[in-house]
């Protein structure tokens, strides 16, 4: 049974901005709307319509609502990556998005978007996924906090009140960041507020919290009239992983790796020119959602380029075989995953092709050192 690992304040409509809701746990979610979708978000023209016949049907089933984070698949629907590569892709929005995972390993859904740490949970109960490409190369979670917190590192909190969502994991995020910097759990007042994250910050309920994103909720407090600071989960402690990945099922893989290359080859595509022209991936994306809050979005996007292949360093899509191994280690020690599980056999790193395009020469990333 997976967990959820992100706390979202909903962005469904301006007016419930900021509200404390998990993401992957909101239920009702809009779903995307499959017209303009299917043929690439363009009117099909009879070479168009003949390939689409002729296309492979598959399903890309989301982790939220889309946000940046999302913006490279939209583009590679949009400009007809998909279809070039004999794909038919519905991309959506499960009105339950927790279950992408059991959509996914029980062959309902083709492909998802989902997290590392909750895929490593999912084979722990015997769901047959597995990873075949990260969306991002480091974590969003974060320790966050007023600006004005006289913050600056995790030993800054003691006596403080750090507010958790209630997640079996949080006390591991936040144990292990306060030890990197010599306190302990006894050290600050934990607080339960339940899915309100960053309205109990923002209120003064909690002096910081762990499990927001700082390239989202960053963006959303500060609009709000409130400048937040945040120290990143992966400087203090934590191992470095791959907050979002993109999974299949383990059959599907071995049955069909030229589909799954297909559609990996596509999205690269898709973020590769998001990275070139972020505005014109959000003008994209909000055209695929009129819900999506562009101005958010937008900022969201340049925080975001630089960790979709590491400053450059890598081809979008990159996981290692040392990286998966060593976060599983660190959820085994902290008692959160079943000794039995096999980092390696969640991760099907070969079937990612190879990057037609330099991630270096983007003007938001800077060339590898």
């Amino acid at each position: 049974m997976t967990t959820p690992r992100q706390i979202r304040p909903s962005a469904v409509s301006p007016a419930i901005e900021g509200d404390g809701l998990s993401r992957r746990a909101l239920v009702g979610a809009s779903a995307v709307a499959a017209a303009g979708l299917l043929l690439g978000g363009r009117f099909a023209g009879p070479a168009t319509a003949r390939a689409a016949q002729d296309a492979t049907r598959v399903s890309l089933a989301l982790d939220w609502y889309p946000t940046s984070q999302h913006a490279g698949i939209y583009v590679a629907q949009a400009k007809g990556y998909f279809t070039e590569a004999g794909l038919e892709v519905n991309v959506y929005t499960p009105a339950d998005p927790t279950t992408v995972l059991q959509t996914v390993g029980a062959g309902r859904d083709t492909f998802g978007i989902s997290y590392q740490t909750d895929l490593l949970f999912a084979r722990g109960e015997q769901v047959p996924v597995v990873s075949v490409g990260a969306l991002v190369q480091h974590p969003l979670n974060s320790l966050m906090f007023k600006q004005d917190a006289a913050i600056t590192r995790p030993a800054d909190l003691k006596g403080k009140r750090v507010g958790i969502a209630g997640l079996p994991s949080d006390d591991a995020f936040l144990g292990t960041m306060l030890k990197a910097d010599g306190l302990t759990l006894d050290d600050v007042e934990v607080i339960n507020v339940g899915y309100d994250l960053l309205p109990a910050l923002l209120a003064g309920r909690v002096d910081a919290i762990i499990g927001a994103y700082w390239t989202h909720e960053s963006i959303v407090a500060e609009q709000q009239g409130t400048p937040v600071g945040y120290l990143r989960v992966e400087e203090w402690g934590v191992p470095d992983y791959y907050e979002l990945i993109v999974v299949t099922g383990a059959d599907y893989a071995n049955a069909h790796p030229e589909t799954v290359s297909a559609l990996l080859g596509a999205i690269q595509r898709g973020y590769e020119d998001a990275i070139a022209d972020p505005d014109g991936a959000i003008a994209i994306l909000k055209a695929a959602s009129e819900d999506v809050d562009a101005v958010v979005e937008r900022k969201g996007i340049d925080l975001l380029i630089p960790l979709w292949t590491d400053n450059g360093a890598v081809p979008f899509g990159t996981q290692t075989a040392a990286r998966w191994e060593a976060y599983a280690s660190w959820l085994k020690e902290q008692g959160l995953l079943k000794a039995e599980v096999d980092p390696a056999a969640a991760l099907r790193a070969d079937l990612l092709p190879a990057s037609s395009a330099t991630p270096a020469a983007s003007p938001a990333a800077s060339p590898a050192g």
